[in-house]
C-alpha cells in the first residue's frame, strides 16, 4: 500500500580521504537489513554534497580566495555585485576576496537578496517613496529611509557585518544599495558577480554598460589555486562555511561518485538502483520567503535513469472529467487503464494539468534535502523507494 517512501540514512561522520562509495554502499545495506527493507530495481540512492566534497578534500583557503581574485580582477578596487545574505554561504568568500583587494565596493540588492533574505520589509519600500528599480542608495540613504534592520532568522544586520568583514580584512569598503547590475561601473570597472542563478546576465550587462574585468563567482577557483580544491564548472558557487578561514567547495566529482554508487551497488545485490549526489532543495519557505537554492544546482551528478521529466496525468482531473459518472471499482479500474494507456509525452494535454513540470532531480533532491535537513539528523545518505511507481502499479 506503500507510495513514494523517502528514508533517511545514518552514516559515520565522513572525513577527509574516506572511501564515500564503500562508506554509502556499507550504510544502506546495513540499513535494509537492520530494519528490514529490501533494494529494488528504479530506487534512488542519494547523498548530500557535502559528504562528497569533504571525502574529496575540496577546500580551499581565503588565501587562495584572495590569490584568484587579485589574479583576475587587479587587486585594486572591485565591485562585489549581488551576493546572498549568508554567514555559512558568502561570509568567508567576502574575507577572501577583501583580502585580494584594496578597496571593495559592496552592492547589496534590495528589499532581498537572490534569495529571498531580506534587508527590510517591503512595507517599508512601499512607505520610502525610493523606486527600487532605479535608485542607487549609498549607506547613508539607505539608513535614512530603512534604520538598522536585523534578519528576523539569525539576528545579524547583514549590512554592517559585511562592511566589518571586509574592513577586518584591510581593505576599505564601501557599500551601496542597486538592483540593476550595470550601476556598479560608477564606482569600478572591475567586478565580481556574485549571483547564482543569474550571473551571466549580470555580467552581460555589467559588460554592456563598460565594465573592464568582469568575473563571476564560477570562476573564482574553477582552478587549483597553490594546490587548493576547486570546481571547474562553479568555482566558489555552491561552497559552505568550514572553519572561519575555510570553505567547502562543490564537489568537483559528483558525477563519478553517483556512477560509482550505482556500479557498488549493483556489484553487490543485483540491484539496479540509480543514484544521485544533491545540494539545496528547490523550494520556497512561505514565511520567511526564502527560496533555498543557493547551490547552483539540485542535483551536482546523477546517473542516467534520473534525466527527464515526470510524464503524469492528474487522478482528480481523470475523477472529476473523463470519469466522473464512475464509482468504486468501476472508476478505479477505467483509471488504472488509463495511466498505462498514458502517451509518452504528455506536454500540453489537459489530463496532465497540475502536475509537476520540473526535472525529476530537482523534485527528488529537494525531497532528499528536506528529509536529510542541514542540521543534527545524521543521515547525509537518503533512499527513496517507489518514487516511479504509480496508481496502475
Amino acid at each position: 500500500m506503500a507510495g513514494t517512501i523517502s528514508r533517511g540514512i545514518k552514516a559515520p561522520i565522513i572525513r577527509q580521504g574516506d572511501d564515500i562509495v564503500k562508506i554509502v554502499a556499507d550504510s544502506v545495506l546495513a540499513a535494509a537489513t537492520a530494519d528490514g527493507f529490501q533494494l529494488q530495481d528504479r530506487d534512488v540512492v542519494c547523498v548530500t554534497e557535502a559528504v562528497v566534497a569533504r571525502a574529496d578534500g575540496n577546500y580551499a583557503s581565503t588565501e587562495d580566495i584572495a590569490a584568484d581574485v587579485k589574479t583576475k580582477l587587479g587587486g585594486e578596487t572591485i565591485g562585489v555585485v549581488f551576493p546572498i545574505l549568508s554567514r555559512n554561504r558568502f561570509a568567508i568568500c567576502l574575507r577572501g576576496i577583501a583580502k585580494g583587494a584594496k578597496k571593495v565596493v559592496l552592492m547589496l540588492s534590495y528589499p532581498s537578496d537572490e534569495v529571498g533574505n531580506h534587508l527590510f520589509d517591503m512595507d517599508l519600500l512601499d512607505d520610502s517613496g525610493i523606486n527600487p528599480y532605479t535608485d542607487v542608495l549609498t549607506l547613508d540613504a539607505y539608513r535614512n529611509a530603512f534604520g538598522y534592520i536585523k534578519h528576523p532568522f539569525t539576528g545579524v544586520d547583514y549590512v554592517d557585518y559585511y562592511k566589518n568583514l571586509i574592513e577586518e580584512e584591510g581593505a576599505e569598503a564601501e557599500i551601496i544599495f542597486a538592483n540593476h547590475p550595470e550601476a556598479i561601473v560608477k564606482f569600478t570597472k572591475n567586478v565580481l558577480c556574485c549571483d547564482i542563478h543569474t550571473r551571466e546576465r549580470s555580467k552581460r550587462r555589467i559588460l554592456a554598460a563598460g565594465g573592464d574585468k568582469v568575473c563571476t563567482l564560477s570562476e573564482i577557483l574553477n582552478e587549483s589555486v597553490n594546490g587548493s580544491g576547486f570546481n571547474p564548472s562553479y568555482g566558489l558557487l555552491g561552497s559552505n562555511k568550514a572553519t572561519e578561514t575555510t570553505v567547502k567547495l562543490f564537489p568537483k566529482n559528483a558525477q563519478e561518485v553517483a556512477e560509482q554508487i550505482q556500479k557498488e551497488l549493483i556489484a553487490r545485490t543485483g540491484v539496479k538502483v540509480e543514484a544521485m549526489i544533491y545540494g539545496d532543495g528547490a523550494f520556497k519557505d512561505p514565511v520567511g520567503k526564502i527560496w533555498e537554492l543557493a547551490d547552483p544546482v539540485v542535483g551536482a551528478g546523477y546517473t542516467e535513469g534520473l534525466v527527464g521529466l515526470p510524464n503524469e496525468v492528474k487522478l482528480k482531473y481523470l475523477a472529476d472529467n473523463d470519469f466522473a459518472d464512475l464509482s468504486g471499482a468501476e472508476l478505479e479500474e477505467a483509471i488504472r487503464h488509463r495511466i498505462k494507456a498514458k502517451e509518452t509525452d504528455l506536454k500540453g494535454n489537459m489530463v496532465s494539468e497540475g502536475t509537476t513540470p520540473r526535472r525529476l532531480t530537482d523534485l527528488i533532491g529537494s525531497l532528499c534535502d528536506l528529509t536529510s535537513g542541514s542540521g543534527d539528523k545524521g543521515t547525509p545518505i537518503v533512499l527513496v523507494q517507489n518514487y516511479f511507481n504509480n496508481f496502475a502499479n
